[in-house]
């Protein structure tokens, strides 16, 4: 959220796998997702001292100050087009106490989907020069 890049899509998933575990226990599939041009919506305020990144992860939640549209604090998105594209679902089986070997395998099936979905549309939502980096 922090880090931002014209020729660079940076997600923050490789810690969260708080969504394999669930859907493990569940035996649920998962559906890859993502969504191409929310990353314009609006101009994010980046702190070049790293002092709202320290504070946002002592304090648990994000203190990110943006800019929408007509350069209003906190106002109505930019005019962008958006694009929500779908992946192959990821099929859990049912296991009641999954472990982590179990979590990270299916954490690793589902980040390699969300990079072949981007790989694969980026292009057409005109992107093709853009990666996608998970943090």
């Amino acid at each position: 959220m922090f880090k931002s890049d014209k020729d660079t899509e940076i997600a923050s998933i490789k810690q969260r796998k708080g969504i394999i575990k669930i859907a493990l226990r569940a035996g649920v599939p998962i559906v890859p997702t993502y969504g191409f041009g929310h990353t314009s919506l609006w101009k994010i305020v980046a702190d070049p001292f790293g002092i709202l990144e320290s504070l946002s992860v002592k304090l648990d939640i994000s203190l990110t100050p943006f800019f929408g549209r007509w350069g209003w604090f906190l106002g109505p998105p930019q005019r962008v087009p958006l694009c929500v594209v779908l992946g192959e679902p990821i099929r859990c089986p049912q296991i009641e106490e999954p472990t982590q070997d179990d979590i990270d395998k299916y954490h690793s099936q589902l980040l390699k989907s969300y990079a072949d979905l981007f790989e694969n549309h980026k292009a057409s939502y005109g992107w093709a020069n853009k990666k996608l980096v998970f943090v």
